[in-house]
């Protein structure tokens, strides 16, 4: 029996998402300027064709692995939120970034975000980025009901994480890197 168009675009739909995935983890290592959609295509384990037949280009795959990559965030954001002691926004958002600290000690979306805000000037990567962005804003907002000063503490604070992570200041003796990473904690 030969297959249906119908059951041929749910094969692709249902490949999307491990595209997305295989795009995070190779966009993560180099970049998007150094990576190539035949690099993705390869941790993906499909043809660059068939990478080409589900995003037409290279900034569409980078933009779905951007968008997988928010998706992760706000997943581990309300798991955080759920496991929180009480319902105060402070202790909400206290959660939150617990639970996004252990997510990026594997650094995939850590870098992805990194090498994302590094190429924002492309337009259709700087919307995703700041969609993602929007997206984060706004769960921690609804979900602590805290106020406007604390949901922009709580990104500030996220963005310093990523600043120790990526430069690898979380442990380091100078003067200057114990202010940094004073009450911070990153999982190893």
């Amino acid at each position: 029996m030969s297959p249906t168009r119908s059951s041929i675009l749910s094969t692709a739909d249902a490949r999307r998402p491990l595209v997305a995935a295989a795009a995070m983890s190779a966009f993560a290592q180099k970049g998007y300027h150094g990576t190539t959609v035949a690099e993705v295509a390869r941790v993906a384990k499909i043809s660059p064709a068939y990478v080409f037949k589900l995003y037409p280009g290279k900034e569409a795959l980078f933009v779905a692995a951007i968008e997988a990559c928010f998706d992760a965030i706000i997943e581990t954001l309300e798991e955080g939120a759920d496991a929180a002691d009480a319902a105060r926004p402070e202790q909400v958002l206290d959660a939150m970034g617990d639970a996004y600290a252990r997510l990026i000690a594997d650094r995939t979306l850590l870098m992805l975000q990194v090498h994302a805000q590094s190429v924002a000037d492309v337009p259709d990567i700087g919307t995703a980025l700041r969609a993602g962005i929007a997206r984060v804003t706004s769960f921690a907002k609804s979900r602590s009901r805290g106020a406007d000063e604390q949901v922009q503490r709580f990104i500030a604070y996220g963005q310093l994480c990523h600043l120790i992570v990526t430069a690898q200041i979380d442990g380091r003796p100078e003067e200057w890197a114990s202010i940094l990473t004073a009450g911070m904690s990153h999982p190893v």
